[in-house]
């Protein structure tokens, strides 16, 4: 971590804008992650981001398989630019990659009564899946998911829209974390990587301003 470039940088910002980035990075989490498989409606992805940048998980997973890139940046509102977006080609390599970082695979379905949300436990890092509109998830999923995730509903209808699900399920279980989990947030070092990030991310013309300070160093 470079901090003399950052401390170089944050010359180009407001101080208000410096402080925001710290307030923020203290609410974000790694804990909890997202993986969004094959979803159609590319404002459904781009709403299911933006719930991540709310509620303050920091990484997103994007299966696009099927479809090809779902994520709009005009529906995003720029939360794109704050949440790391991770994107795969097939569901196994996501499943893959997440579970060598350690995740539990978590499926949420409506088709599964094994645990709804307000009993749902946070063990360690998890890795919520959410599937196609119509469809739900893969078989693939749920064959190797380690546990499922279900919204009680009493309605007629039996499932809500993916970005309305993510929503209510990302608020619910960020707020157990931080009442219940310890070490939940980004580490020391994170925190500096992204203050960094989002700081080039808020500068114009920001090559020509590196170029100037690796020429001066």
């Amino acid at each position: 971590m470079d901090l003399e470039l950052l401390d170089y940088l944050e010359g180009f910002i407001t101080e208000e804008r410096k402080e925001r980035f710290k307030n923020v990075l203290e609410e974000r989490t790694k804990r909890i992650t997202v993986a969004i498989e094959d979803v159609y409606q590319m404002h459904n992805t781009s709403a299911v981001v933006r719930s991540c940048d709310v509620f303050g998980i920091q990484e997103a997973h994007l299966i696009e398989s099927r479809f090809g890139k779902r994520l709009d940046a005009q529906i995003a509102m720029g939360s794109q630019k704050w949440v790391d977006v991770f994107r795969y080609q097939t569901t196994s390599d996501c499943i893959h990659q997440l579970k060598d970082q350690g995740y539990k695979i978590i499926a949420t379905t409506p088709h599964n009564d094994s645990c709804l949300l307000n009993d749902f436990e946070i063990e360690g890092k998890t890795a919520l899946f959410f599937g196609t509109e119509k469809g739900g998830l893969s078989k693939e999923v749920l064959d190797k998911a380690d546990g499922f995730l279900k919204i009680p509903m009493v309605g007629f209808t039996e499932s809500l829209n993916i970005s309305v699900s993510a929503a209510i399920i990302l608020q619910a279980l960020t707020k157990k974390l931080k009442e219940d989990a310890n070490n939940w947030q980004l580490t020391s070092e994170e925190k500096l990587m992204k203050q960094l990030d989002w700081t080039k991310k808020s500068i114009r013309s920001i090559d020509d301003v590196l170029a100037r300070y690796y020429k001066e160093k």
